[in-house]
């Protein structure tokens, strides 16, 4: 441990340090200030004998020439253990459930090492969410990465919990016609929320608390009026935990990050402190990479049981989806899920835009002995039919009802019922896979027999309900 009194100079949460000597990238620092507050810090560049270190919990009232600096020689730690299940942190992995210290099985740098593209397995496991705009027609896999793309004012958190308390895996199904069941004690969920309100963090708490759902949890809480900085490690933080529940573990492992845009936001503020060269709208050029190096953390691998599944939620400023954030998370991830206002002021929760959603590994997990052998002829023809209900609609506001055919009326009928009936859920309402396909059968029931154009006749004399309209 070496300590230093050589601070030259405090800009927002940077301090520049002369005469130093051994010193690391990354490196975590132990900060002192004058009136015997400490914090801790990480060195993000050295040139020569200078170092330059970023604080976490704010510099604010320090001064530079009685400020010590204690370099550490190990980077930004998480002690991990099972034990972290039914516990809350903070965005800097300490306790904030009046619990006790976690005893650590092992120490690890919340960086993290690099998975090896060569021993990455493909996802191909259904894991089911219970709400049926996800499962039915945009499904996560295990392994995946699936992004949400949501606005302010959009119930995204009350979305993110209903994920957390209700994702499972199922198991892999010998008939194929059957879905299989939960599989119990595998599954956690890691959950880190960055820059909410404190109104939002009690939120989140009190709904993994009062369903139970906290026991197979881990919280990770940065809140707003924390320093930002807090905010580029509480990330990190959560999928060191998630790493070692699911490579040391064995467990199915799924990640929800909320919201991606104050970590961006952060990283923006480090950025400007740091008078680097702007990119777009202000944020660092390195935007894409720093956002690989969260999102990439997610995936299988060969030889382990365990898998990370992720779900980063963000907030589009102005509802912009060329906005910097999501346009680059959109390039790293296997898809996204996108909130729709418009359904939001109509009373549909969740308010999940159907067309423009896309989950590029969705044909991976699903189909027989997954989830149903149906499964993927249906989703398509729910896709369709929608959206040429939709046009319907735009072409009756432009023409006039009477100008649409028998045909284009089913399919608006359609339209409004799958609305109503498939998007729109209850907060607390978890259907499984099967309920979410038969009610789809329902739905395109409603539809002329030879509409049904891409599903196979062998699964429309299956499941088609017999009632139905020949």
């Amino acid at each position: 441990m070496r300590e230093y009194m050589t601070t030259r100079d405090i800009v927002g949460p940077l301090l520049l340090i002369e005469s130093v000597s051994d010193v690391t990238y990354g490196e975590l620092v132990e900060l002192e200030y004058p009136d015997g507050t400490r914090s801790l810090g990480n060195v993000l560049e050295v040139n020569g004998d200078v170092a330059l270190v970023q604080a976490f919990e704010g510099t604010r009232g320090s001064n530079p020439s009685q400020t010590k600096a204690r370099f550490l020689g190990r980077s930004l730690e998480l002690g991990v253990s099972r034990d972290m299940l039914g516990r809350v942190f903070d965005g800097l992995g300490r306790p904030n459930d009046g619990g006790p210290e976690i005893i650590p099985d092992k120490r690890l740098s919340i960086y993290g090492s690099p998975i090896n593209p060569t021993a990455r397995d493909f996802p191909d496991d259904f894991i089911q969410t219970g709400v049926s705009a996800i499962d039915g027609l945009n499904p996560l896999v295990r392994g995946q990465k699936l992004p949400i793309f949501s606005g302010s004012g959009l119930p995204h958190n009350e979305l993110a919990a209903q994920i957390a308390r209700q994702a499972a895996v199922l198991a892999r199904s010998a008939q194929d016609d059957v879905v299989g069941e939960k599989l119990e004690g595998e599954f956690a969920v890691v959950f880190a929320a960055m820059g909410i309100t404190f109104e939002d963090a009690d939120f989140f708490t009190t709904e993994f608390r009062t369903t139970s759902a906290i026991e197979r949890a881990v919280l990770f809480l940065n809140l707003a009026d924390d320093p930002a900085v807090e905010r580029i490690a509480t990330p990190r933080m959560a999928l060191t935990a998630a790493e070692y529940l699911a490579y040391e573990c064995d467990m199915h492992v799924l990640v929800i990050l909320t919201d991606m845009t104050y970590y961006c936001e952060a990283l923006r503020e480090v950025s400007a402190a740091r008078k680097e060269v702007p990119g777009r709208r202000g944020y660092p050029g390195y935007l894409y990479t720093d956002l690989a190096t969260i999102y990439e953390r997610a995936g299988r691998i060969k030889g382990r049981a365990g898998s990370i599944t992720q779900v980063p939620i963000l907030s589009m400023p102005d509802d912009d989806k060329t906005h910097p954030i999501p346009d680059l998370t959109g390039y790293i991830t296997e898809g996204q899920i996108i909130l729709d206002r418009n359904l939001h002021r109509r009373g549909i929760y969740p308010p999940v835009a159907v067309l423009p959603s896309l989950s590029r590994l969705k044909q991976k997990g699903i189909g027989p002995g997954k989830t149903r052998e149906d499964h993927a002829d249906l989703s398509n023809q729910l896709f369709g039919a929608y959206a040429r209900g939709l046009q319907a609609k735009e072409l009756a506001v432009i023409l006039g009802e009477a100008a649409l055919s028998d045909t284009d009326k089913a399919f608006v009928a359609f339209a409004d019922a799958f609305e109503d009936r498939f998007i729109r859920q209850g907060k607390h309402e978890e259907r499984t896979v099967e309920e979410t396909l038969t009610l789809g059968w329902e739905l395109v029931s409603l539809l002329p027999r030879s509409e049904l154009k891409r599903i196979k006749d062998e699964y429309v004399a299956k499941y088609l309900p017999s009632d139905s309209e020949s």
